[in-house]
């Protein structure tokens, strides 16, 4: 439990001193904004968490209920925090995604993802920060950038940058959907900000245009039903009930905050221009299918797709092929039949069911008969099952 806030003239001016300081840095570094909170004012959060891991929401991420009690409390993940400042940095992009959706021989990857790995670019920066707070005010300081369990979501909350809608994410009547989050810790007093206000009134777009109907309710996320956990966080094969409804969403999803009402406002008074990598913002389908590991390497060096493997990635980019149902990809579908990793070679399997007539499926299956890998054997009897191929809706 952090101490009591302390009161007092020189205590006020310090806590004074050092928001203007915080503040000047927001600026400097290029955030969008910047919020204090008391690191014991997210309990209900807290609660919330709970009910997410109990009900196995969180699918196969188990670091998640491995450091539930550093979650549900920062004091527990640093005993000596007395307070956080969270910064905001805006990265709504200058075009719809959804409409990269309507073009299926291109690949769809997150807004996020299109630069430079956001972790990197904010964790650099707020060690500055960070650093300079800390020699300035004899503190001790600690920085996160989405990789220790922090609640960063409720944190930014509690601190003013906006409200947690009901897709679960951060929403700002200034940025809209498109925030990235940081923190810095510190044993400094500082007074938090006033907490934000749920604005999502009777809206409910983010809920309905999921394509895998992801929120059991409003404000709730079942992860293992969701676009971007399946193709970022799961390691294995892409269950059959949502593989159609993937389209070409090859890493992550922007449906739910792309078509938040709120993001009339993210355009304005950037602080930074995060510029999208041209190769990224709708590369081909094709030209994807033909990465070895070398080139994968290359293409996603300083992305945060490089963290999932070649293997992962190619695995979506073959759902992308089959939902494509362009058969001039399916050459490129069946020299990955040979791939060294047993997950492309399923993926491959059930983009052809989606690409080739029955008749080549069943000479591709001869071919390759001496398959011993068990989980692509059961992708080519899913193929070869009649109607399986063509499953509707979502389970």
């Amino acid at each position: 439990m952090a101490p009591e806030m302390q009161h007092g003239p020189d205590a006020d001016r310090r806590c004074d001193a050092m928001k203007a300081f915080l503040r000047a840095e927001k600026t400097r570094e290029g955030f969008e904004a910047i919020g204090f909170v008391d690191p014991r004012a997210i309990a209900q959060a807290g609660e919330k968490l709970d009910m997410f891991l109990d009900l196995g929401r969180h699918g196969t991420m188990t670091w998640m209920q491995t450091t539930r009690q550093r979650r549900r409390d920062p004091s527990v993940l640093w005993p000596a925090v007395r307070s956080i400042a969270m910064f905001a940095m805006n990265y709504g992009p200058d075009d719809d995604p959804l409409a990269l959706l309507e073009r299926p021989d291109r690949a769809a990857i997150s807004v996020y993802a299109r630069n430079r790995d956001y972790h990197d670019v904010m964790k650099g920066k707020l060690k500055q920060i960070a650093g300079r707070f800390a020699a300035r005010f004899d503190a001790e300081v600690k920085v996160f950038v989405d990789t220790a369990p922090v609640m960063e979501k409720p944190l930014a909350e509690q601190a003013g940058l906006g409200w947690q809608g009901k897709h679960t994410n951060l929403v700002s009547r200034a940025s809209g959907s498109w925030l990235f989050l940081g923190s810095i810790f510190t044993d400094a007093t500082i007074a938090p900000d006033r907490a934000e206000t749920d604005h999502c009134g009777s809206c409910r777009a983010c809920l309905d245009i999921c394509p895998t109907e992801a929120f059991p309710a409003p404000y709730q996320l079942d992860a293992r039903r969701c676009i971007s956990y399946l193709t970022i966080e799961h390691k294995g094969a892409i269950p059959v009930a949502f593989r159609r409804a993937i389209g070409n969403r090859i890493y992550g999803c922007d449906d739910c905050l792309a078509v938040c009402p709120w993001n009339k406002f993210a355009s304005l008074a950037r602080e930074q221009k995060l510029v999208a990598r041209e190769a990224l913002t709708a590369p081909s389908i094709g030209d994807l299918l033909a990465l070895d590991e070398a080139r994968f390497r290359a293409l996603f060096s300083g992305s945060p797709i490089k963290r999932i493997g070649r293997a992962r990635f190619l695995r979506n980019v073959l759902i992308a092929a089959g939902n494509s149902q362009d058969s001039g990809l399916a050459s490129a579908s069946i020299a990955l039949l040979k791939d060294p990793s047993p997950l492309v070679r399923g993926a491959a399997v059930w983009a052809l069911s989606r690409l080739v007539d029955r008749r080549r499926l069943e000479r591709l299956s001869t071919v390759h008969a001496a398959e011993g890998e068990q989980s692509v054997k059961a992708e080519w009897r899913l193929a070869l099952n009649a109607g399986n191929t063509e499953r509707q809706g979502i389970a």
